[in-house]
């Protein structure tokens, strides 16, 4: 994760030849005067001075509030075992920047960054882009020089004004529609679901990940004629216990056929949408290669487990919608005398007591983390206002790093310990445990 930037009122200057990835990132930092600034005038002119015309490339492009990661990790993974040639780009990154940018499976490497980099500022000339806009443009470079088929795509924040949506796209998944980003996309989910939905182009198939779509999904929808597939109604997910696991072994039943994914790390509900993108952008791709892939798959920081006795997981929910999902990760693991112990730290904008209200039933013993950022919360404010969740008993730290090696201190070899909130907060638990 990049931290949020100190700027002057001074532009800086552009980074020379030879300059650096981090001094590239902090120049990105410094050009614009707000962190986030919706829109895509900016984008659009600087994209039409870098490209003449649309990628020749496939467009997947992917939306919603939680499980977007997943799904392109998914997406990506099944077009690669189809024989297609992928580029990924996601947002934000928890150790590299070169995270965001998969090109075939791997990150971009420091020379092609630089490259798309310096692209980027030579066509922007006086045009001021974001930190998130820049990379958005540097990652469509990297991908047109390397001649990828498919390009996927996952949206930063909303869909209709982010910068990945000066492209049109060719297939969409919307994984999800729930609050949050309040101050940017509305405090309700016809008004989110209109601004997620802003990715949809008039006749393109679509996916929604779930049962609910708000009517504004499928007011728009209808009106562009888009061909969209809705669990629930176009296809089915049905689960039945697993011997020797605590997750349910789930079913997909698509065009009659059945895939079985598997459920404990990653988002069911997010996998099955890219399988039913990829069934219709590959139907060669046989049932077995699917779930080989899939049985296979994880993505950083989405209930990744990087330690044993105690198991320790790492999860970036962050709102009460992704924390109730991994409510139910936890408990699908809980036995007799299993406690969980929760390392937490959050931003000020988020609904802290909606998380605590989510996990509250699953977690034994919390231990907050403040982050030291200017929109970070300190961990005697997150004792606050999980108070107000009804969570009295909370110990505070001032790092992450105190926070979990005190619940590692705490807990015996049988007890679970997950670090989750913000990607701040995972990224420096992670690193810890990858030392």
């Amino acid at each position: 994760m990049p931290p949020p930037s100190n700027r002057s009122d001074q532009p800086p200057a552009s980074p020379g030849a030879g300059a650096t990835v981090d001094q590239w990132l902090a120049y990105l930092e410094a050009i614009h005067p707000t962190e986030i600034d919706l829109g895509l005038d900016r984008v659009l002119v600087v994209m039409r001075r870098l490209f003449r015309r649309k990628p020749q490339a496939r467009i997947i492009t992917v939306a919603g509030t939680n499980g977007k990661g997943s799904a392109v990790g998914a997406t990506e993974a099944l077009l690669r075992a189809a024989g297609r040639r992928v580029g990924a780009y996601t947002s934000p990154h928890l150790q590299r920047y070169n995270e965001r940018v998969r090109l075939n499976g791997d990150d971009i490497s420091d020379d092609a960054l630089v490259r798309a980099f310096e692209a980027v500022e030579a066509a922007r000339g006086s045009v001021s882009l974001t930190y998130f806009e820049f990379g958005t443009l540097a990652a469509f470079v990297a991908f047109a020089d390397s001649g990828l088929d498919d390009w996927v795509l996952e949206v930063g924040l909303g869909g209709r004004l982010d910068a990945v949506n000066v492209l049109d796209a060719d297939f969409a998944i919307l994984t999800s529609v729930d609050i949050d980003h309040v101050a940017f996309l509305g405090d309700n989910r016809e008004v989110i679901g209109f601004e997620k939905a802003g990715v949809l182009r008039p006749g393109i198939p679509a996916v929604y990940a779930d049962t609910d779509p708000p009517r504004s999904v499928l007011q728009q929808a209808a009106a562009q004629k888009i061909r969209l597939a809705m669990l629930g109604r176009d296809y089915q997910l049905s689960s039945e216990p697993q011997s020797g696991s605590g997750f349910p072994e789930v079913i997909l039943d698509y065009e009659n056929q059945p895939v079985r994914l598997p459920a404990g790390p990653l988002p069911v509900k997010s996998m099955a949408a890219a399988v039913v993108a990829v069934r219709q952008l590959e139907p060669g791709l046989s049932v077995s290669a699917i779930e080989q892939v899939l049985g296979s798959l994880s993505v950083p920081g989405r209930f990744e487990r990087l330690g044993s006795s105690p198991d320790v997981y790492l999860d970036v929910g962050h709102n009460p919608h992704a924390a109730e999902w991994l409510a139910g990760q936890l408990n699908s693991l809980k036995s007799s005398g299993r406690r969980v112990h929760a390392v937490y730290g959050a931003l000020a904008d988020k609904d802290v007591e909606g998380v605590g209200k989510a996990m509250a039933g699953v977690v034994d013993a919390w231990y907050l983390s403040s982050l030291k950022l200017p929109r970070g919360l300190s961990a005697h404010d997150l004792q606050a206002r999980l108070a107000n969740a009804g969570i009295a008993d909370a110990s505070a730290f001032e790092s992450v790093g105190e926070a979990l090696e005190s619940a590692l201190s705490a807990c015996s070899p049988e007890d679970i310990v997950v670090v989750f909130g913000s990607f701040f907060t995972v990224a420096e638990g992670r690193e810890i445990l990858l030392r």
